[in-house]
């Protein structure tokens, strides 16, 4: 093979946001519909950490006919001051810039989702054009960007008299293989930030053809969402177990209730992003709820000194859960966030629930009782099985 020279001039450096537009889907994680969808919730979750900031109680995301999507909050509004350091207001920064934001350092946001901290700026990148209105410090701030570049400096436009953030884009035919998003998925993940951000409207107006108008607004938050969850089941006790716990740590919150059918539908959050591989937070529920019901069982002499301990798909069957945990600084495994690996929340999230689902069954001992029938039912059945399939191995192998 022909030896070939490698020296300084071979080394490419990428400005600005060129690195995303080149290799989008190690920011994206995908440029077909999965991509697009999260450029949608990037923006969306930045107008959540407002409201999880105690600055926001409202957002709106409208589906333009023309692809574009349109996103309004009304929170503080992004910084538009001058950065002495960029010489650039922040707004500016924000938006062309990788790692910018609010989310490094600072009291601005205890506790936030952004996309690793990329954020908003990706979104501009893989944009064909957006324009990001900030209505602020009694001013109307507009500035336009057409794939992450810049169309002239932050203009004032006019007096405001209330504060937020409304972003508008255009995701580029050029990175992406469609641009219809789907409102269904849209709405989807829409439902499940209200419920897990009490007390906040979200609004999703599609005025594309056939394109309907929903709202969700959840005061009980994740209590409603297993509520929702149990809608078409059948819950086999009355009360939804909820615990919540707060210390240096982060936050948690569980909310729990079983049914008659046969499967979980478990969810996890960490920062309001769905963990869909799990993680800490998931380690830490499991072992406590076998742990728990398992010593509630025995000391209610529900289960037989000789009978085997309950074991976790005993006690998960049936089971409509959501764990959410909130934490400063999430350390979550994947581009797109798929699982959470804090090593301490695993520790936190256990002590919870064995603290307050012991006190949650001592205090509701029909529901307890409801609850550990179940999960002896449900071990029973696994032993059936179990003891079924050797005799059925062990037949075939005399008969052969």
């Amino acid at each position: 093979m022909a030896e070939t020279s490698y020296t300084a001039k071979d080394i490419t450096v990428l400005e600005g946001l060129e690195p995303v537009r080149l290799r989008p889907g190690m920011y994206i994680g995908s440029t077909g519909l999965r991509g697009l969808h999260h450029l949608v919730y990037e923006v969306v979750d930045n107008s959540v950490d407002e409201a999880l900031a105690g600055r926001n109680d409202r957002i709106e995301v409208t589906l333009r006919p023309d692809h574009s999507i349109e996103v309004q909050d009304w929170g503080s509004g992004i910084p538009v001051d001058v950065m002495k350091d960029q010489n650039l207001p922040a707004l500016t920064v924000v938006l062309t810039k990788l790692h910018a934001g609010g989310k490094f350092g600072g009291d601005g946001y205890k506790v936030s989702g952004g996309l690793h901290g990329v954020g908003v700026s990706v979104v501009n990148a893989l944009s064909e054009w957006l324009v990001a209105e900030v209505r602020r410090d009694g001013k109307f701030y507009r500035q336009e960007f057409a794939r992450g570049v810049p169309q002239g400096d932050m203009q004032v436009m006019g007096d405001a008299t209330d504060t937020g953030t409304t972003i508008t884009f255009l995701p580029d035919a050029e990175i992406f293989e469609e641009l219809d998003v789907e409102a269904d998925t849209v709405t989807q993940r829409l439902r499940e930030t209200a419920f897990l951000t009490k007390g906040l409207h979200i609004k999703l107006v599609d005025e594309r053809a056939d394109g309907k108008t929903v709202e969700f607004h959840y005061e009980g938050g994740i209590r409603d969402f297993v509520a929702y969850v149990n809608e078409s089941k059948e819950p086999i006790h009355r009360h939804i177990a909820y615990f919540e716990n707060e210390t240096d740590a982060g936050i948690a919150e569980v909310a729990m209730q079983w049914n008659s059918s046969y499967q979980d539908s478990i969810f996890s959050f960490a920062n309001n992003i769905n963990t869909i591989e799990g993680g800490t937070h998931m380690q830490g529920f499991r072992s406590a709820l076998t742990r728990t019901l398992n010593k509630y069982a025995r000391d209610k002499g529900l289960l037989k000194e000789k009978e085997d301990n309950l074991e976790g798909e005993d006690v998960r069957e049936g089971l409509a859960a959501v764990i959410s945990v909130k934490l400063q600084n999430p350390q979550f495994e994947g581009q797109t966030k798929g699982k959470l690996g804090n090593p301490q929340i695993a520790g936190f999230v256990e002590a919870t629930v064995n603290a307050q689902l012991s006190e949650f069954l001592e205090e509701n001992p029909t529901d307890a009782r409801q609850i550990v029938n179940k999960a002896i039912a449900a071990a029973r059945a696994r032993q059936a099985a179990r003891k079924a399939r050797e005799l059925t191995r062990r037949k075939s192998a005399l008969e052969s």
